[in-house]
């Protein structure tokens, strides 16, 4: 026990020996944890995300042979009962149905003002709490849960209204209550006004807006009474349907009732499970995440490793006469090592610890997730495990990095050291 607490000295002392040496190696190896944490963030999300589900799985209903998909309305209420025939069919818990719809503020068809530009999904308000991704998940307690429940039920009350998210009011330079009137990009000579009643909480739904389905519908038909024939979208205003569903074995009894019901067939309708639907939708991204978890990511790793091969090298060199000593009091090789390890593994863990820790307070409760937008999914969270998986890449690096220095003082050799000394 006394000859450990001295090694745990020596290799604190030792640590601190060169301040400015000990400091550049910690911030190079935070620099690179960070972006090995933002890395891993990005691909955890994703993982999670795809990774299909045993229970309590959510399907996504689209046109079979056309991207994008452009159903027709018509076919909500068949959808959301899962094509259920009689009491022994299956049926979904939940639906919620979703119309894209682009705009801008600019009545300008030919402005880029990307500011002024808002994507919603044109839904039934209802369903934000019950259906949208981790919406449906928070506690009824929180402040973000009460906060939009109220949005909501003022979506509900006014026609006109419409959540947004909090960057995109910030964009627009807007708060709730206001109005405004949005010119459509997408449905040709359709201009909406609205009136904001409330905000998503801060997080992946910053960029994302929602106002109620049957205002885009009596939309479409004022277009039709106005020009005396229906709006080119007015029977392909429906982009897609969500269900939700218990089981495995009921998604697939679910899925063959769509399949099978010719009330579905012209267009077509394919159902998937969320998790596949989206990993069918992220192939456009493959190489980027490819690249990023199997070339940056190692070499973020390598990079580590020779920087804190090349700092302890250093120490090392300049250290053989005090290691010599160290052996000619009584010092074992394997103690030397374990003390040169020592001192690099504490340089690795605390900054790697540091750095994880740093990123997954500052991103989650600074930024409110990563603002890394991929399609429809703006933010990632960082997840927990990541101040686990930057502490080991500190640690690991470090191992690796000091493993040869540290067999060289190990390895000195009493006689040659002194053998220089005039």
């Amino acid at each position: 026990m006394g000859l450990t607490l001295r090694l745990a000295w020596l290799v604190l002392d030792n640590t601190f020996r060169n301040p400015l040496r000990t400091l550049l190696t910690a911030l190079g190896t935070v620099a690179l944890v960070l972006v090995v944490t933002l890395v891993y963030t990005v691909l955890d999300n994703l993982d999670r995300i795809t990774t299909e589900k045993s229970a309590n799985l959510k399907l996504i209903a689209t046109e079979k042979w056309q991207i994008p998909s452009q159903l027709p309305y018509r076919y909500v209420a068949g959808l959301a009962q899962g094509a259920a025939k009689n009491e022994t069919d299956t049926r979904p818990t939940d639906y919620m149905s979703w119309a894209f719809f682009l705009g801008s503020l600019e009545a300008d068809q030919s402005s880029r003002d990307f500011n002024s530009f808002i994507f919603a999904f044109v839904m039934e308000p209802e369903k934000v709490l019950t259906m949208m991704d981790e919406l449906d998940e928070l506690s009824p307690d929180s402040s973000d849960y009460k906060n939009l429940a109220a949005a909501v039920e003022k979506l509900k009350q006014n026609k006109q209204g419409i959540i947004l998210g909090q960057s995109r009011m910030k964009k627009l330079n807007k708060k709730v209550g206001d109005r405004f009137k949005l010119y459509s990009r997408n449905y040709k000579d359709i201009s909406l006004e609205f009136e904001i009643v409330g905000t998503f909480p801060q997080g992946r739904y910053d960029e994302s807006t929602t106002f109620r389905r049957d205002y885009l519908n009596s939309a479409l038909d004022q277009y039709q009474r106005d020009k005396g024939k229906p709006h080119p979208l007015a029977d392909k205003s429906l982009n897609l349907v969500w269900l939700r569903v218990p089981t495995r074995d009921a998604f697939n009894e679910v899925a063959n009732q769509i399949a099978e019901a010719p009330e579905f067939s012209a267009p077509a309708v394919k159902v998937e499970t969320a998790s596949s639907g989206i990993g069918n939708f992220l192939e456009g991204y493959r190489d980027l995440l490819w690249g990023a978890r199997y070339l940056l990511a190692p070499a973020c790793m390598a990079t580590l490793a020779l920087v804190i091969a090349n700092s302890i090298s250093i120490s090392v060199r300049e250290r053989q006469q005090e290691f010599a000593v160290m052996k000619v009091l009584g010092f074992q090789p394997y103690q030397i090592l374990l003390l040169v390890l020592g001192e690099a593994l504490l340089v690795g863990v605390v900054a790697g610890f540091f750095s994880a820790t740093a990123t997954y307070a500052f991103v989650n409760y600074g930024l409110g997730g990563l603002p890394f937008k991929i399609g429809f999914l703006p933010t990632f969270d960082v997840p927990v495990s990541a101040i686990f998986v930057g502490t080991l890449m500190g640690a690991g690096t470090a191992l690796l990095g000091s493993l040869i220095p540290a067999w060289s003082a190990c390895s000195v050799k009493v006689s040659e050291i002194f053998s220089r000394v005039t």
